[in-house]
């Protein structure tokens, strides 16, 4: 694919074609995959040379690969460039930021490109009302969510998508009433026709803690002829867990291991961040091998570049007592930078070590 797109590319400059920033585009997601990024480099300059201006949309492009990577230092690097070259952010560009900024968990950064995404929205685009209802749910913005949903509902279509983004918002505020409201608002309207309508509803009872409830969804799935995936029992294993049940979490977690799952979904945010959920309950309980056979996980998605993340696995460390000197080594390469708490949860393990060696001689 990506010798004859350049070869095309050959092909128009032979025949005196105008090559435009479409184009450039194109070749930037086809070279986004980690074995090839090396190569936008030479892309943009090949663009600079060929005196091609990068638009708006090449700029996201580049902001979302570093999104991707879990990398905010140089998304916003890239959007200091994008002003720097007098091009003006659209609703796509302050959505990127914003998602990038809620996931790294900077949701006072986040709430302010929440803001311009809202100034600067062209009339009622569904994505982008879809992505402010996820952005909401991050700011535990109740009014929000219901203004948003409002909007959404005026429009011709609803879609089904629309009412599984709605669901998730309000269960991660808390609203279990109001997300069990809209499922049965979508089984009316929509009917449950897919997995993913039922993941909606039992990521929201699972997160809460409610695993009975989610159960009896998980057995209504399978009557409806739906079939569980993998992030289906990455939820129902949170919920286990939640619920006090060590057996039947790891058992759950086995499940979802031997199915498969595309790299696209082990690195997506909802599949991370419910895999830190249960880290961090690991952790809580002082159950470092079960932490830290997770946090590989993270580890692969580049999702343990942010410090809460790294802080997750010493807790597991400080609730076990036990010292490890690679702790801090492991943190910076790694590329998560510490923080206060890095340098407390460390302090309280060399404690740790202080006890054993007295122990020791005593």
């Amino acid at each position: 694919m990506i010798r004859l797109s350049l070869a095309y590319m050959k092909k128009m400059r032979e025949l005196g074609h105008p090559i435009s920033h479409l184009i450039f585009n194109r070749l930037i997601i086809l070279h986004s995959s980690p074995s090839r990024r090396k190569a936008i480099t030479r892309i943009l300059r090949q663009m600079r040379a060929d005196k091609v201006d990068p638009h708006v949309s090449t700029y996201n492009i580049l902001m979302k690969i570093e999104a991707n990577k879990h990398n905010i230092e140089e998304l916003v690097k890239v959007f200091g460039d994008m002003k720097r070259a007098q091009v003006e952010p659209n609703e796509i560009s302050f959505c990127i930021l914003a998602t990038a900024h809620a996931v790294a968990r900077l949701y006072t950064v986040c709430e302010a490109y929440v803001e311009a995404v809202e100034k600067s929205a062209a009339g009622n685009n569904w994505s982008t009302l879809d992505v402010l209802l996820i952005l909401y749910g991050y700011l535990g913005k109740e009014k929000e969510i219901d203004r948003i949903w409002g909007i959404l509902q005026e429009l011709p279509h609803v879609r089904s998508k629309s009412f599984l983004v709605a669901i998730e918002a309000f269960g991660r505020i808390g609203g279990l009433s109001r997300a069990e409201q809209l499922w049965l608002e979508m089984k009316s309207k929509k009917g449950l026709k897919s997995t993913e309508q039922f993941n909606s509803m039992i990521s929201v009872y699972c997160r809460l803690g409610f695993i009975t409830k989610a159960t009896k969804l998980y057995k209504e799935m399978e009557q409806n002829g739906c079939k569980p995936n993998a992030i289906t029992y990455r939820h129902l294993a949170l919920g286990c867990l939640k619920a006090g049940l060590m057996k039947e979490t790891l058992k759950t977690l086995d499940l979802g291991n031997d199915l498969s799952a595309s790299t696209k979904i082990r690195k997506s945010t909802p599949w991370l961040e419910i895999t830190l959920s249960i880290v961090e309950i690991f952790a809580e309980n002082g159950d470092i091998e079960n932490a830290e056979k997770l946090f590989e996980e993270l580890k692969r998605a580049n999702y343990t570049r942010y410090t809460f993340v790294y802080n997750t696995l010493i807790k597991a460390y400080v609730k076990a007592k036990i010292f490890d000197p690679n702790l801090f080594k492991r943190m910076i390469l790694g590329g998560a930078r510490p923080d206060s708490e890095t340098y407390s949860l460390l302090k309280l393990i060399e404690q740790y070590q202080t006890q054993l060696c007295a122990a020791m001689i005593g």
